[in-house]
This record gives structure tokens, C-alpha cells and sequence, in this order.
């Protein structure tokens, strides 16, 4: 299943480490090429035999050792890599890489690659709660970072609560559902809007949103990575699009309607994240409006309403949409899904730290059409944007 992939498995040092000894042999039993390093620490827990033995490559545990070819071993295993699992990650690695410190050869190689790399914690649940490094962990994963969750139970140190190392099991198919999304989406066309829109009271004022545009250019950016063809059609924002993707830029609702209703039926998968503006000045003055009396009344009619529209003709096409609420937000979101003719929608509470407009990191809800509700911890956009993409695989499956 893994034929062809390169998977660099970093090991510190906790008691976790002997079970990272059976993540390697389940990988390397579906054909990955493993490599592992290990930290100082983590030789103390496991022989480096152990894992030489099973991934039958050389196992790495000092930056200056001899080299076993004549090659940079930290930058040709971040260059060959697809993959990056630091499992168990301690409290010390994922304060190393948040803070930029490379002094060894796994935290080397992190700050030397661009492929994804997958943090999977496991300390003791007041190390892992300690405000210090739940902002290590939300800073990575800002950036992009993967985080698997710890599991909460029983500890080696005698207490119990959340800290503790997932299966092996569980770790490998988190793995592999990683590794699968490199091309799981070839052949298939998404068309994305993204951003706000702009309504022009005159030729200096206009009536808008905080949406950054960031979640929408994620979406697209991570359907690119996975192999589709792409459009994005986006409202002004301050980010440099996509590359690889078709981008048109629009300004007003009405602008996004059209260029979204002449384009969707050539698209397999409708994904609409922009911030829409509910309405739009009647009419629009052709000089700034100046200062007189004490109040401006603006007289406002509705603008089309994009995905409702997209809802009535979508046929076969799967169609998600976003719902930002501050109050009832499941209610809220259910509404729309069922109104809209949506195949799932996002539902995010906008109030929450760490969600909503102009941040790196979103809290979501997903919720299907069948009724069904998947719900994200913070992750960073990229990371949703990834999950979402599953989910709309599953949907079109069945």
C-alpha cells in the first residue's frame, strides 16, 4: 500500500519508544522505506539494533557519526522524505522545532524539510496540558504541523488523564491517510470561492466582512497538493494565491454569483468558503458622500444568494458549505445545510479563540446531510482544509 513512499520516523526519548518499534514494522510491512532517527534519550529506551533490524536501514543516532554514504544525511533524508512521523514527540521536540533550535539530527531534519511532518505527543498529562506547550503545539500547528491527539488513560508514571501514546495501529492509519492524499484527487475538478465581498456605498466607501480569505485559499491549496484541478474565484484579500490554480478575482457579490454560475457545471466538487455579503446599497453614489446632518440611511437590497442558487441546479455535483455563526451554531448550520441543498457544511463559532476570521488556526464541526457530526479540535487551516477534503471523498464514495 506503501510502495514508493519514504517515511522518516523521529523517536525521542520517553517510555512510549518501544512501542514506535511496531509502527516502524507495520509501515515497513506495507512497503514503505523507513528510516528512523533517534534522539540521544531515545537510545536509552531502545536499542538502535531494534529498529535497524526491522526497517533494514541505518538508524541514525548522532549528528557527526561517520556517514554510511557520502551524503548530508539531514537534507537528503528531508529532501526523500513524504513523510515525517515524531512518534512519540516529547515536550522537548516540539519546543526545539516551535522555537527554531536545530542541535541535533531529528530536529535537523524537520527544519530542513518541506514534506508534511507529524507530531505524535506523549508526556505525562500535566507536561501535555502546561500552557507552554499547548502554545508550542498551537504555534506548530498554525504553521502547518500535524498533531495527532493523545489518548487519555493510564500512565507509565502511575497518574492518568490525557498525554498518553495512541496505538501503533491508530498511528499507521493516520499515516497512511496522509500518504493516500497525494493523489487522491486527480481527475477531479474543485471550484472554490474565497474571501469577502465588497458592496461600494461610493467610490471611497464600501460595506464588507473580516474574512481573510485564509480557509478558502487553504481549501484550494490543499486540493492542489492532492491532485485537482483547481478555480478559485475570490473576493479581495492580502494572499498570494495558490499556485497551480485558476484565479479569478472578483469584488462584489453580484461579481462572484456570475463568474461561479457560468463556471460550476464544468466542476466536479462545489466548495463555497467566501463571506458573502447578505446585501448591497440600491444605489451607489458616484461621488464620496459628504458629512450632513447627523445620520446616513442607506437603503440595501439582497444579493443573490450564491449556494441556495448552486443548490437548485448542482445535479450529481457535491456541494459544501460554510457556516460562521457567534450563536446557535448547530441549529444554524443545519438550517443551511437543509435549505441550501448542501452535501455537508463547515460550521464554525466565530467567538471562539483560535476560530474564525483573519487567524491561522480554525475550530470546526462537520456536519453531513445523513445527520452525522465530525468535530475538530484547533488545527490549523491547512490541516481542516485536508479534513474536509476527506470527508467530501467519503460522501462521493458513499
Amino acid at each position: 500500500m506503501l510502495k514508493g513512499k519514504t517515511v522518516v520516523v523521529g523517536v525521542c526519548g520517553g517510555i512510549a519508544a518501544y512501542k514506535s518499534v511496531e509502527i516502524v514494522s507495520r509501515l515497513n510491512k506495507l512497503g514503505a522505506d523507513v528510516h528512523v532517527i533517534m534522539t540521544a534519550n531515545a537510545v536509552k529506551f531502545v536499542a538502535p539494533l531494534t529498529f535497524r533490524s526491522i526497517c533494514h536501514n541505518p538508524v541514525i543516532t548522532d549528528m557527526f557519526e561517520e556517514p554510511k554514504v557520502w551524503d548530508i544525511q539531514h537534507i537528503s533524508l528531508a529532501q526523500k522524505a513524504d513523510l515525517i512521523v515524531v512518534a512519540p514527540a516529547t515536550a522537548n521536540i516540539i519546543g526545539k522545532v516551535a522555537g527554531g533550535i536545530a542541535d541535533d539530527m531529528l530536529s535537523t531534519t524537520i527544519m530542513a524539510a518541506d514534506c508534511p511532518v507529524l507530531f505524535v505527543p506523549a508526556m505525562n498529562n500535566k507536561m501535555y496540558e502546561n500552557p507552554i506547550v499547548q502554545g508550542n503545539i498551537n504555534k506548530l500547528a498554525s504553521l502547518g504541523y500535524l498533531f495527532m491527539e493523545p489518548e487519555t488513560g493510564l500512565m507509565a508514571c502511575g497518574t492518568s488523564g490525557k498525554g498518553r501514546f495512541p496505538s501503533p495501529e491508530t498511528i499507521v492509519d493516520y499515516v497512511k491517510g496522509i500518504l493516500k492524499r497525494s493523489s487522491d484527487y486527480e481527475g477531479l475538478k474543485i471550484l472554490v470561492t474565497a474571501g469577502p465581498t465588497r458592496e461600494p456605498i461610493d467610490p471611497v466607501r464600501y460595506i464588507s466582512n473580516h474574512s481573510s480569505g485564509k480557509m478558502g485559499y487553504a481549501v484550494a491549496k490543499a486540493a492542489l497538493d492532492r491532485g485537482a484541478a483547481v478555480k478559485l474565484v475570490t473576493g479581495p484579500v492580502n494572499i498570494t494565491p495558490p499556485t497551480g490554480a485558476e484565479t479569478i478575482c472578483v469584488t462584489s457579490a453580484v461579481d462572484m454569483y456570475n463568474e461561479v454560475m457560468k463556471s460550476y457545471e464544468s466542476f466536479d466538487i462545489l466548495v463555497m468558503v467566501a463571506a458573502v455579503a447578505d446585501y448591497r446599497c440600491v444605489t451607489v453614489s458616484e461621488k464620496k458622500i459628504k458629512k450632513s446632518g447627523e445620520n446616513l440611511t442607506l437603503e440595501l437590497v439582497k444579493n443573490p444568494d450564491i449556494a441556495a442558487e448552486l443548490g437548485k441546479v448542482k445535479g450529481h455535483r457535491i456541494m459544501i458549505g460554510f457556516s460562521a455563526e457567534t450563536d446557535n451554531l448547530l441549529d444554524n448550520a443545519a438550517s443551511k445545510l437543509a435549505s441550501k441543498n448542501m452535501d455537508m457544511v463547515v460550521a464554525n463559532d466565530v467567538t471562539l479563540e483560535g476560530a474564525g476570521f483573519g487567524v491561522d488556526t480554525n475550530i470546526v464541526k462537520l456536519i453531513k446531510r445523513d445527520g452525522s457530526r465530525i468535530d475538530l479540535p484547533v488545527m490549523s487551516k491547512e490541516d481542516v482544509a485536508h479534513r474536509i477534503l476527506d470527508e467530501v471523498l467519503s460522501i462521493r464514495n458513499g
